[in-house]
């Protein structure tokens, strides 16, 4: 579809003082001449986040540290075209099923499907043009009124037989930020065949700011998790949940990202080249938002808090940022540039009845409700 927008038509949605405000943008254009357009959501306490039409992607998320200096802290590209030329997942929204599903097939009420393979010998990520890839509608735009949030929609639909998944389904995503630094993110759809949904925003981030050129590894990551499932040598499930005490993927208490990273003592490190894997949330499945990640950064100040209703999340140190991507302001990308919290049903569900359910009925619509809370450790 084909935004009809030029470069230089920007329409800003204001309202009182102190409260939270939405600008929509022109974002550049695609090689094909598909305008791209962005809306800005900024809080009274300045605390901003840029999403994307491509994708319905968190382009951009500024957060002001201690001492009130205002750094972009997810990793990506300045202009649209290069999240399609140099692809990687940088904060897009992922779908139809985030993260793996093994030999790109599961079975549904007796019936054998096949989905795209684009991770070797498995889907990834909803396969190889996911929600990712396409260019969603914006559906609203709605400032903050006095003490209100300000919000964009975007949506989708995705035709029966996409990617090889069964069912017409059509989505939305509503960005919400309010002004106190959380940014609740709420995926919805609704199917007209039984299907499988599994949906999250695939963010990178770095809480010293993307391009500060120290990485990630002096951060303290928090994850509220017992147990861990660990992984094959292609990254699916094998289907244990392992205690996480005693070993590297023990977060409960909090501990350094070099603290184990690079531990090739423990075989899933070496096997998943960094932590590429799914925590089982204390917490499990939720009506509200739960804790499912805390990443604070100790020399500004800047805390991440992940919320979502869903039972997993899984954590991704980036490992495969082998320096050969230039992302914003020409920053070099290599691993430990960024880390990824992405709440999600657990990986290959589909595959693995005791994980629980992705199973999506017509009538019964998906939702999953997940929240970036930022804010400042003094």
């Amino acid at each position: 579809m084909r935004l009809l927008l030029t470069a230089c038509t920007a329409l800003l949605v204001s309202s009182p003082a102190l409260a939270a405000t939405a600008t929509r943008a022109a974002f550049g254009q695609l090689s094909d001449g598909t305008a791209i357009e962005t809306v800005t959501l900024t809080g009274a306490n300045g605390v901003s986040a840029r999403i994307m039409t491509l994708g319905a992607t968190l382009q951009a998320l500024n957060v002001p540290d201690r001492t009130g200096k205002v750094a972009d802290v997810t990793l990506g590209y300045d202009d649209a075209r290069s999240y399609v030329d140099k692809p990687n997942y940088w904060g897009q929204t992922i779908g139809r099923y985030a993260n793996r599903i093994a030999g790109g097939r599961f079975m549904l009420d007796g019936k054998p499907y096949r989905i795209t393979l684009n991770d070797k010998t498995n889907s990834l990520h909803g396969g190889t043009r996911g929600f990712d890839k396409a260019v969603w509608t914006i559906a609203s735009v709605k400032a903050g009124g006095a003490g209100q949030a300000a919000a964009v929609t975007m949506t989708l639909t995705s035709p029966d037989g996409d990617q090889g998944y069964p069912g017409a389904l059509k989505v939305s995503v509503t960005y919400t930020l309010d002004d106190k630094g959380a940014l609740t993110i709420d995926f919805d759809a609704t199917t007209t065949k039984p299907t499988i949904v599994n949906m999250t925003n695939h963010a990178l981030f770095n809480m010293a700011g993307e391009g500060s050129g120290i990485g990630v590894f002096g951060q303290r990551l928090t994850i509220p998790a017992a147990r861990y499932t660990p992984v094959n040598a292609t990254l699916i499930p094998t289907g244990e949940l392992k205690p996480v005490a005693g070993t590297v993927f023990d977060f409960t208490r909090g501990r350094l990202l070099s603290d184990g990273m690079r531990d090739g003592r423990d075989p899933q490190i070496v096997t998943g080249r960094g932590w590429d894997h799914n925590w089982v949330l204390d917490k499990g499945a939720t009506q509200e938002p739960g804790l499912a990640a805390r990443l604070e950064d100790p020399a500004s100040g800047r805390v991440l808090e992940v919320l979502t209703t869903e039972p997993g999340v899984q954590f991704y140190s980036g490992n495969f940022l082998d320096g050969t991507l230039v992302g914003k302001s020409g920053h070099v990308y290599r691993m430990g540039d960024g880390v990824a919290l992405e709440p999600q049903k657990f990986p290959d569900t589909p595959n693995q009845p005791a994980f629980g359910s992705a199973r999506v009925n017509p009538g019964k619509p998906y939702h999953h409700r997940m929240i970036y809370r930022v804010s400042v450790a003094r």
